[in-house]
């Protein structure tokens, strides 16, 4: 019997409601758009139309690589027709990221660091022109982009792309393909700046499927060589530091894979390698695997055969031919370039190696550190994602077996974290203080923790121009606290070490000063680096390296 029953209409899907608005939004910029290609001279007027007020944008601007063109462009819309944009930013880098707060077209924004705009920042933030929803670390804020934090519209950069939307980044990847994938997937619209559009690519390093519309910028994407230091500026204090580093941490624990920070005081561990490095016999010992951007100052260490591999954040403006030179080094594609990739390093550097080193502006008696300080919101980046002990690891390893301290038949291992400091900054600031700028800020700002960087409980060393304390042997917080007094010079927290007290933690070793680890003071001087200069680091690259006009001195 045939079944004559009358049903109503079937209403339009409610599970299909992001690829309709999806579909609405690209319907709107049609006639700017040939293929895939969007107009240069009609980008403001598509942003208004694919940019909904409220809207989740997730903007590519991390503390290298910037779509600049994009950002200029979305600073520069009508707030009547944009505004209370929710942005998603890995670094707040560039003026135009805060103007578009200063413009109504941005209201909250969630980012990881904010180094060259901090001062601004905290000012915004002051007069109320903002709201930060949370100062995250890197992967942090890629994982809540496939979570809470969704991207209506991605705003990223490529090196090139061709006529399918497929894009080509060349040695600075870093961040793209994460911020592609978490908005793509979830029916974002995605746009592309591209320095040109070419018939073939060298490689694909985003699938075209994946991206919307593509956009020719009116010049390259902004790229920072953040990771360049100067030999010239590692003074002697530093060169002391980065001695006891080696001596009285990479040799004695057995340090194979490490990440370091950014900053004068490990670049002159990476150019002390070479030389007193190589005078201890520790080339094939010690640092041979790193996470790590491809610093200059570690082409000495390269060149002498004591790196046999290097996983990047990013790249580094002038380092493309030196990469490319070295593919037994670096990770490069058939093309030769550098393949990058924050997201990926980022975890290298949580779980796949042994040690992380790195600075700070603060740190309190019990070594909680944060570079938020008053008047200035820099952020973390990702020195929390590295900075701490993970306790997802289970592969053991040589050093992180060394710092186990219980017994038991069922113990862990421990990853190495160390922070390097001069117990003054720069101006007769302490760095060890009594309590963090990041408590008074967090309470100011409303936030329901304070932002603190790396915590004092993951903290396995603390390096000074005084000594190294061993803060994973103490017995204790009030040993810890002890230990770390007794490095922290006539800081308000190095005054409060009592002589005796400290006399008492050098013999078991839980404090160890400069003669305690066989380091002579006045050895301590810039001879012992491989590399004095930038030009020393050219000739050490065979003239491949070729650094930024503002580092040369020729």
């Amino acid at each position: 019997m045939l079944n004559t029953t009358i049903r109503a209409p079937v209403p339009a899907s409610p599970w299909r409601t992001r690829p309709a608005e999806k579909a609405r939004r690209l319907g709107r910029v049609a006639p700017f758009v040939d293929g895939k290609a969007l107009r240069a001279d009609r980008l403001v007027e598509a942003l208004e139309a694919l940019v909904s007020p409220g809207d989740r944008v997730a903007l590519e601007g991390d503390n290298q690589k910037q779509a600049d063109f994009l950002s200029r462009s979305l600073a520069r819309v009508d707030p009547a027709a944009v505004h209370d944009v929710h942005l998603l930013i890995s670094s707040i880098s560039r003026p135009e990221h805060l103007a578009l707060f200063e413009h109504g077209i941005a209201r909250k924004v969630d980012f990881a660091f904010a180094g060259p705009q901090s001062l601004r920042l905290a000012q915004l933030l002051e007069d109320g022109k903002l709201e930060i929803g949370a100062i995250h670390t890197y992967v942090e804020l890629y994982a809540r982009m496939f979570v809470d934090l969704t991207p209506n519209v991605a705003l990223v950069c490529a090196d090139k792309a061709d006529a399918h939307g497929n894009l080509y980044t060349g040695p600075n990847t870093e961040d793209t393909p994460t911020i592609v994938e978490a908005t793509a997937f979830r029916h974002g619209v995605v746009v592309a700046q591209v320095n040109e559009i070419v018939d073939e690519l060298p490689r694909v390093d985003v699938p075209g499927s994946w991206i919307d519309l593509v956009v020719v910028a009116d010049r390259p994407y902004a790229v920072e060589p953040l990771f360049t230091r100067d030999p010239r500026h590692i003074n002697e204090l530093q060169i002391l530091m980065g001695m006891m580093v080696i001596r009285g941490i990479y040799e004695r624990h057995g340090v194979t894979s490490l990440n370091h920070g950014i900053g004068f005081d490990t670049a002159a561990i990476e150019l002390l390698l070479p030389t007193y490095g190589e005078s201890l016999g520790l080339r094939g010992r010690i640092c041979r695997n790193w996470a790590l951007n491809p610093h200059p100052t570690l082409i000495p260490a390269i060149e002498r055969g004591w790196v046999e591999s290097v996983h990047c954040f990013g790249s580094e403006v002038g380092m493309e031919d030196y990469v490319r030179a070295r593919p037994d080094v670096f990770f490069t594609g058939k093309d030769g370039s550098l393949r990058s990739n924050r997201v990926l390093c980022q975890l290298a550097g949580q779980y796949g190696v042994d040690l992380f080193i790195g600075s700070t502006l603060q740190m309190d008696a019990d070594a909680n550190s944060s570079t938020v300080t008053l008047g200035r919101l820099a952020g973390f980046g990702g020195a929390p994602n590295m900075g701490h002990d993970p306790r997802g690891r289970r592969h053991a390893s040589a050093p992180w077996l060394d710092l186990i301290t219980a017994e038991g038949d069922v113990v862990r291992g421990r990853k190495i974290v160390v922070q390097l400091a001069e117990t003054y900054q720069k101006g007769g600031q302490p760095v060890f203080v009594e309590s963090l700028d990041a408590v008074q800020v967090g309470k100011a700002s409303g936030m329901p923790v304070a932002p603190v960087m790396i915590y004092g409980d993951d903290v396995t060393h603390v390096v000074t121009e005084e000594g190294i304390a061993y803060l994973y042997r103490a017995d204790g917080p009030t040993e810890r606290r002890a230990a770390l007094a007794a490095v922290a010079g006539a800081t308000p927290v190095g005054l409060g070490a009592d002589a005796r007290r400290t006399e008492g933690l050098r013999r078991r070793g839980i404090v160890a000063f400069a003669e305690d680890l066989g380091v002579r003071r006045l050895d301590a001087r810039r001879s012992l680096l491989a590399a004095r200069s930038i030009d020393d680091l050219v000739a050490w690259s065979g003239g491949l390296y070729r650094p930024p006009a503002r580092f040369r001195s020729w």
